[in-house]
């Protein structure tokens, strides 16, 4: 049998695809990572299966849909009656490792936003497992390895194999005050790092960003380099074995807050950055959704501290472009880091390099910070390469594909048959084609400002238009990106473009069913 290369995927978390040199940023420097693209493919038309977290890093790991995974929304850990590739790859006789970001559960330790059923007077309520339609196995302690409390304890170490991992270090939460296992490592190098954590200690600056955090902690101590660093010693442990390897390195940035540590928050200026159009367009009037956001803002009702969306003026969104190029670029330079321990060891000629985001970030397109119910190309389009010393190189594919590929195009390349029911594809990188239209899902426990209570989207993109629709409301959106890439003018209601939104919405139905799960098959006939 041939020898089955090594993996390393390099996912960053809310990392729109434009933000890299080989995308096209006329600013932002990335040579590490434009060397992969350099040595591969690019992907121009990679999508999301569902713009947040935790449903598209479920996505991610087990090859299909949220609808069908079960991880529809942020707050909902992924079940073990879910197969992983990760789990697949174990198998079939690889050594897999996480190094950074999981978030396949839940790591705020906050309860959920969605208050319970009230009980009608003279009316029974059974409890749990019977108080939901699906049982669940949440109360396992196994679904709290990535909350506070698990951290907090003696020694925490998080349970092996973990969704498939025999190895893992992990990072929790996001900027200078992430936890899990990067908490020891910094303690060891600094034994004041505590005291330079968060708002309350930041170093002094002018920018008035939502969440513009100057951290005081060193670049040499922050979560990026412990990152780094550990997924070098990994590799660097197995340079004398014989079995292939899977390894995720993982980043929880450029994610807010932004607080690109030392050197990289003076990289970029935000006078250097382009103005978003929506700034200077005279001929646009924010869609209802994206109004509801301004007027909260306005109102002093947003939560400027969060993670949902939030309405920003000019400054603001220059500041934060600005501040995530530093993140990016320190990102850049771990890369650089780990792909140098494959040259050391000798795997630089086994093993394929993948680089991809869970979701992206407005960073003030449409006049919007963060992510949220919006649907725009900015959230939804992530940076997708794949260099493999066996495959082409310095090319550019407008192949459409999702994050749910990916794990079926490693199995692929590594002559591993798919579980059946896992609905990710083959993409061209490993024989396969790419999608018609990718299909994203985006369901949320946060209250929307403009779509209420458990906001849900849909949404279909087919290579030119995208079409989004959303649950218990009328309006809807239809952009043609070929004539209107940034997304300012909505079709849907012009009488002009009635035959593309009957098109499209036929397609999302097909999607729609295409989605529904395979698995688990009949066991027998009835």
């Amino acid at each position: 049998m041939p020898k089955r290369p090594n993996f390393i995927l390099f996912i960053t978390d809310q990392h729109r695809a434009d933000f890299l040199g080989c995308y096209g940023h006329p600013v932002l420097k990335t040579p590490n990572i434009d060397r992969l693209a350099g040595s591969g493919i690019r992907f121009d038309k990679f999508y999301v299966a569902s713009p947040v977290c935790m449903p598209n890093r479920a996505s991610l790991m087990t090859c299909r849909m949220p609808s069908s995974h079960g991880v529809r929304a942020n707050g909902i850990p992924l079940e073990r009656r879910n197969v992983t590739f990760v789990e697949v790859l174990k198998a079939a006789g690889y050594e897999t490792a996480l190094i950074g970001k999981s978030h396949l559960q839940n790591f705020s330790g906050r309860p959920s936003m969605i208050e319970p059923p009230v009980t009608r007077p003279d009316h029974f309520r059974a409890d749990w497992p019977l108080d939901q339609s699906v049982r669940t196995e949440y109360r396992d302690p196994f679904f709290r390895v990535e909350e506070p409390d698990f951290w907090d304890g003696p020694q925490p170490k998080v349970p092996t194999p973990f969704y498939g991992f025999d190895h893992v270090e992990l990072v929790t939460g996001h900027g200078d005050a992430a936890g899990g296992d990067y908490v020891q490592w910094v303690a060891d190098r600094d034994a004041d790092a505590a005291s330079k954590i968060g708002i309350k200690n930041q170093l002094p600056h002018d920018y008035s960003c939502p969440q513009a955090v100057r951290t005081a902690v060193a670049p040499e101590h922050y979560s990026t380099t412990f990152i780094a660093e550990r997924a070098t010693k990994w590799i660097e442990d197995r340079a004398d074995s014989d079995k292939p390897f899977f390894l995720m390195v993982s980043w929880p940035d450029p994610h807010h807050p932004f607080n690109p540590p030392g050197k990289y928050w003076d990289m970029y200026k935000p006078q250097e950055m382009a103005l978003p159009a929506a700034f200077a367009a005279n001929d646009w009037t924010p869609p209802f959704h994206v109004a509801a956001a301004i007027r909260e803002r306005e109102e002093g009702r947003a939560n400027l501290a969060g993670m949902g969306t939030v309405a920003c003026s000019a400054r603001e969104a220059l500041e934060a472009r600005a501040l995530t190029c530093g993140l990016i670029a320190m990102i850049d330079d771990a890369v650089g880091t780990v792909v140098s321990s494959l040259d050391r060891t000798g795997r630089a000629d086994d093993t394929v390099k993948i680089f991809t985001s869970d979701h992206g970030d407005h960073l003030g397109d449409h006049g919007l910070l963060f992510k949220g119910a919006e649907q725009y190309e900015q959230i939804t389009r992530v940076p997708f390469i794949w260099s493999d010393p066996e495959g082409k190189t310095g090319e550019r594919s407008d192949a459409i594909g999702q994050t749910l590929d990916i794990g079926t195009t490693i199995l692929e390349r590594a002559m591993i048959e798919a579980p059946v029911g896992m609905q990710g594809i083959r993409l061209p990188v490993a024989g396969g084609e790419g999608r018609s239209a990718a299909l994203i899902q985006y369901d949320h426990q946060k209250t929307d400002p403009a779509f209420g209570p458990q906001p849900r989207v849909h949404t279909l993109h087919d290579g030119r238009w995208r079409l989004s629709i959303y649950q218990g409301t009328d309006f809807g959106e239809l952009y043609d990106l070929e004539t209107d890439p940034e997304e300012l003018h909505n079709l849907f209601d012009v009488p002009a473009a009635v035959s593309e939104k009957v098109r499209l919405m036929e397609m999302l139905a097909r999607a729609e069913i295409a989605a529904v799960d395979r698995a688990p098959v009949p066991t027998g006939q009835a």
